[in-house]
Parts: structure tokens; sequence; C-alpha cells
């Protein structure tokens, strides 16, 4: 009896603590598409589609919700919420719900508007089936999400859709904002050829960007000034209007010497530039509630440096204070 009674409690616990979890946390994924997108010039050089949906953390309660945080991550290389995880619990604390939506394009640049709408429609959806108030919202994007965040505020503010986020602030943590900065940088991953993921990361993004904008920033400079959501080398500032209305934070890591170590990367062949360079046009444009936060060397969590390990030297603690300042 005593054999059967330990097993048959420990199914127990699993079985309380799965329900409890469900509670907190709802999943809706689309069945993957089978089929996949060229993203080199090689026949192995394609990715698979992925899974269209949402993952969503709410308070434990699930009740009186007073804001929602927003992370456009994909469900593969991203795994969902890999970001938005990092923030469940003060963010849960605080009574924000935290979501993270996906379209089925892997590594999605949010080239085409029908990604964005696919984010959109995700979005409304969240919000609908599980009763969200579009209140306190905020949008972050960590790494090429934090472009995606961007292009999405942009689409929201040109087309006005009816269904459409009261967005409270954005958080941008060392996103690759400037595709002109971005190819060159990919160009000279490439040509000088010391590091094996620079120039893996070089050639994919070289190619998708040519492909999709018609050409090289040599080529075609226009098609990378409107598709970028900040260029140093827009002189009209173009897209700086779509998002000076918001507060803002820009988040960098101040991490030089390990990128000229590691791979020989100049001050220019990183995401900082954009980040910088969003805040000053944004202060320019009389934004008072723009701000550049820097990570420096003796605040790093980690020892290895990238878009995920910046976010992961965030104070999420200090941030969600941010984020309840800036709430109604």
């Amino acid at each position: 009896m005593k054999t059967l009674f330990k097993p048959l409690f420990l199914l127990f616990l699993t079985i309380s603590s799965m329900k409890s979890f469900s509670q907190k946390m709802v999943e809706y994924y689309e069945p993957v598409k089978n089929d996949s997108i060229r993203i080199g010039k090689l026949d192995s050089d394609f990715l698979k589609y992925i899974e269209k949906g949402y993952t969503l953390a709410k308070p434990e309660d699930g009740k009186n919700i007073s804001g929602v945080i927003v992370f456009l991550e994909d469900s593969g290389f991203e795994n969902k919420n890999t970001s938005a995880k990092q923030i469940y619990s003060q963010a849960n604390k605080a009574g924000f719900a935290v979501l993270s939506v996906s379209t089925e394009i892997p590594l999605d640049f949010f080239f085409s508007d029908s990604s964005i709408i696919d984010a959109h429609k995700t979005i409304k959806n969240a919000f609908e089936k599980n009763y969200l108030p579009n209140k306190n919202v905020f949008l972050i994007g960590v790494g090429l999400s934090g472009h995606r965040t961007l292009k999405y505020v942009e689409y929201i503010k040109k087309n006005q859709p009816k269904f459409s986020l009261n967005i409270s602030g954005l958080i941008i943590c060392d996103a690759p904002l400037d595709w002109v900065r971005q190819y060159n940088e990919g160009k000279r991953d490439r040509r000088i050829n010391f590091e094996e993921g620079a120039v893996w990361e070089g050639t994919f993004s070289n190619y998708v960007l040519e492909n999709n904008l018609n050409g090289t920033p040599k080529s075609n400079l226009e098609s990378y000034l409107d598709f970028s959501t900040y260029s140093y080398s827009d002189e009209t500032d173009r897209h700086i209007q779509y998002f000076q209305e918001f507060p803002i934070r820009a988040y960098i890591e101040i991490a030089i010497e390990y990128w000229l170590e590691k791979k020989r990367k100049t001050t220019i062949d990183n995401n900082a530039p954009d980040m910088v360079g969003l805040i000053a046009q944004m202060k320019l444009a009389e934004n008072e509630n723009a701000e550049l936060k820097i990570i420096y060397p003796q605040d790093s969590k980690t020892e290895k440096k990238n878009t995920a390990a910046t976010w992961i030297s965030v104070d999420k603690d200090e941030l969600m204070e941010w984020i309840k300042k800036q709430s109604e």
C-alpha cells in the first residue's frame, strides 16, 4: 500500500502543479505550414515555417489586470517567449499580463505588410479571447523583435485599424534599426571572414535584405531608408513622427573590447549606434520622455555579448517601476 501511495501522491502533485500553471499560462498556436523560405543561395539555405500564435502569462488570479506587455517574439528562434519570460515575475506581481506573439515567418523582418497584419490579428484575438484590458499597453522588443515592434507601431499609426492598442510606452533593447548600417556591417563581416557566426549572420541578413529591398544601399538607398525605422543616413528622419508621442527607452550594453577581440568588430558594427541615434532624434523631436539606458561592463550578467545578453542584464525590477510610472 505504501509503495502504491508514493507514486499516486507524486502524480497528484504533478497534476495540481499543471493545473496551477495552466491557470496563469495560455497558449494558442496554429499548425505549422509544411513549407520553408529561402535565406541564401545554397541548396541548404532554407528555414522551415514556424507556429503562428501567442503565449500569454497572466497574474495568478487572472483578474484585475492593470496592463499588458507585448513582445513580438517568434515561436522558433526565440522559443515563443525567451525574452518575455524573464519579466513574468515582475510584471505579474505588478498586475500586468505578458503576451508573446509570433507570425509564421522564422526570423521575421516584417518585410511585408502581411506579416504585420498577421501579428495584429493575433494580438486582437488574444486581447478579445482573454478579456485583456486595452490600457497601459507597453511594447518590448529585444534584438530583431525591437525592429518588429517599431515597424508594427508605424503600421498601426499609418493605417488606423478599428482595433488599435492604447500604447503607453515602448522599450527597445539592443535592436538593429538602421538597415543601411546593418547591411554594411554584414558586408564587412563577410569580407574579413574572421568569425564564423558573424559571417553566417552577415551572409543571411544581406541576402534577405537584397532580395526584399531590391538591391543594396548603394543601388537602392531609398528602399533601405523606407524600411529602417531609424537611419543615420536618413536626412529627413521620416519615421520618427510615428514614435515621438510615446515614452520610450532604448537599452545598450557597452562591450567594445569584447566585440573587438571576439569578432574584430568596430564601434559601429553593433546595434548601439541605432539605439543612441533613435533616442537622439526623439529628443530633437522634443520627446522629453525618451531615455537611453546604458549597461556598463561591471553591471553585465553574462560573459557572452549579444542582444539576448543585453536583455538578461536589464534590471527588470527597475524597468517595471518605470512602466508603472507611465501607466494610468
